[in-house]
């Protein structure tokens, strides 16, 4: 029956955990520190939610109603299993509250509701109070990190965590040498056994997130035939310069910010069309624009 292997509400299955975390020692390739690491059942519910999420989708496109409350129906299950087993309401700490146990529940919509800014707010507490402001995931949170940070309003540590070049950051890599991104966070300094000079899982969606976030763009149909236009003017960035060569074509948002006062130039190529939400002091103004080259400016 679809997916019996899988189905356990919880979800034990793991083999390689929240992968190359930063370890408390630059000599490890893995953490021996048990408070830093993740729970394999922590790591892979959440993604099991996130994927019944999307067969639900298919199913519903395909006009399989059985199967689209089925997968609703395993989210609604493992959510409840998950929140009752590993969250602390009082506290709002999954787990043994490492950042990916936190983020994790939090991007993928299995916080109860109205307990979201609790658990953001976990995860600001951990990354700076015991972090020192740097990233403390492996491949498994770096994921989710950037963005969830600026969706929820903290974008000035997206932008820390970005900016950083001291141990473990990208940054740090590339203080130390690296022209491509280090399989470990402490790559220079490791054991070499494991540790590829090459290997872009560590980059996480930090690109995704100058891109969809900062510069703002992003395909709203595939193609890019429709797209929106979003930036996020993060306090302590001054401008960012950002362009994407879509196949519907050059997509532009450059946006420059002095004070409170924001001006932005961009570009929308042919036979296409943009939702653009302009920031402003009170959130975002949406219109749609067609094809073409525009300047908008506001109070932020």
């Amino acid at each position: 029956m679809k997916n019996d292997y899988m189905r356990a509400g919880l979800m034990p299955r793991d083999t390689y955990g929240d992968w190359c975390m930063p370890p408390e020692s630059l000599e490890l390739i893995h953490s021996n520190d048990a408070t830093r690491i993740t729970d394999a059942t922590v790591l892979s519910t959440p993604f099991y939610c996130y994927l019944c999420g999307k067969m639900a989708k298919f199913a519903e496109i395909l006009g399989f109603d059985e199967d689209v409350a089925f997968f609703q129906q395993e989210i609604t299950t493992s959510t409840i299993a998950f929140n009752d087993k590993y969250f602390n309401r009082v506290t709002g700490v999954y787990a043994n509250n490492t950042v990916t146990a936190n983020i994790l529940p939090l991007w993928f919509g299995m916080v109860p509701k109205g307990l979201e800014d609790k658990v953001m707010e976990s995860i600001i507490n951990k990354t700076m109070k015991e972090c020192g402001g740097h990233v403390s995931t492996g491949v498994i949170g770096i994921q989710q990190l950037m963005r969830c940070l600026t969706e929820y309003g903290h974008g000035d540590l997206a932008l820390k965590i970005a900016s950083n070049d001291t141990y473990p950051s990208w940054g740090y890599m590339y203080r130390n040498g690296a022209t491509t991104i280090w399989e470990l966070w402490n790559g220079n300094t490791a054991d070499p056994a494991m540790n590829s000079g090459n290997h872009v899982m560590l980059l996480g969606d930090l690109i995704l997130w100058e891109y969809e976030y900062l510069g703002g763009i992003r395909a709203l149909e595939p193609g890019y035939s429709k797209i929106q236009l979003k930036p996020y003017p993060i306090e302590g960035l001054d401008f960012v310069n950002c362009a994407y060569n879509s196949v519907s074509g050059r997509i532009e948002s450059h946006w420059k910010r002095e004070g409170n006062h924001f001006e932005w130039d961009f570009v929308i190529p042919a036979n296409t069309t943009a939702e653009v939400c302009l920031p402003t002091a009170n959130g975002y103004e949406m219109k749609i624009y067609g094809s073409g080259k525009y300047h908008l400016s506001s109070e932020l």
